[in-house]
C-alpha cells in the first residue's frame, strides 16, 4: 500500500523490527528498539510530554549516523520502562554542543539496547529531569505525523544545504531548547 493511501489520523503499526506489541492510546504510546528487547511508554501530551524537535547539531549527526535527529522530550517521572531496562547500556561524554559555562557539568548519557544497538533515549545535565527520545523508535507511525510532529528546529547553522527548514517549526540557529 502506498503511503499516500494510509490514513495517518488513525494508529498505524507497519512491520518495523522484531516486536509487534507496540500500542498507543489517546494519552500514551510505546517506543521499542529494533529487536524488541527494550520497550518504553511515554505520554503523548502534557503534563509529562515536553515537546518534539528536529536537531541538526553535530552530536546528533554522529549519534544517529544521519544528518539530523527527530526527537521528543518527556519528564522522567512520566517515562516508563515496560521491558528491557536491564538490557540497556550507556555511553556518556561531556564534550557536547550544550557547553554554556566552562566547568559546569555537561554530561550527556545515551541509553542503547545492548542487543540491537538502538538508541532509546538520552539524558543530560543540561536537561535535568527529562529524557530525550527518538521519534523513529515510536511504534505507532501515525504519531510521527500528528502528536510528535516537531514544533522547533535547532542548530540550523549545521543543517545540510539540501534539507529545507522543517515546515511549521520555529527555527533556531543554535540551541533552541534553552531559549526562554
Amino acid at each position: 500500500m502506498a503511503s499516500s493511501t494510509i490514513d495517518k489520523s488513525k494508529p498505524y503499526f507497519p512491520l518495523a523490527g522484531g516486536a509487534d506489541d507496540g500500542w498507543s492510546t489517546e494519552d500514551e504510546a510505546t517506543a521499542t528498539c529494533f529487536c524488541g528487547a527494550v520497550q518504553l511508554s511515554f505520554p503523548t501530551h502534557g503534563p509529562g510530554y515536553v515537546g518534539s524537535f528536529i536537531c541538526n547539531c553535530s552530536d546528533c549527526h554522529k549519534l544517529t549516523a544521519s544528518v539530523h535527529a527527530t526527537n521528543f522530550t518527556v519528564y522522567d517521572t512520566h517515562l516508563k520502562h515496560l521491558r528491557g531496562r536491564d538490557n540497556l547500556k550507556t555511553y556518556s561524554q561531556s564534550r557536547t554542543v550544550f557547553v554554556k559555562t566552562p566547568g559546569k557539568d555537561n554530561t550527556m548519557t545515551n541509553y542503547f539496547c545492548s542487543t540491537c544497538g538502538s538508541l532509546m533515549y538520552r539524558v543530560g545535565a543540561a536537561f535535568p529531569g527529562m529524557s530525550i527520545l527518538r521519534v523513529g523508535s515510536v511504534d505507532d507511525f501515525s504519531l510521527h505525523e500528528t502528536k510528535l510532529r516537531p514544533t522547533m528546529e535547532q542548530f540550523t547553522k549545521d543543517r545540510v544545504a539540501w534539507k529545507a527548514p522543517t515546515e511549521g517549526a520555529k527555527q533556531f540557529v543554535e540551541d533552541g531548547l534553552h531559549v526562554q
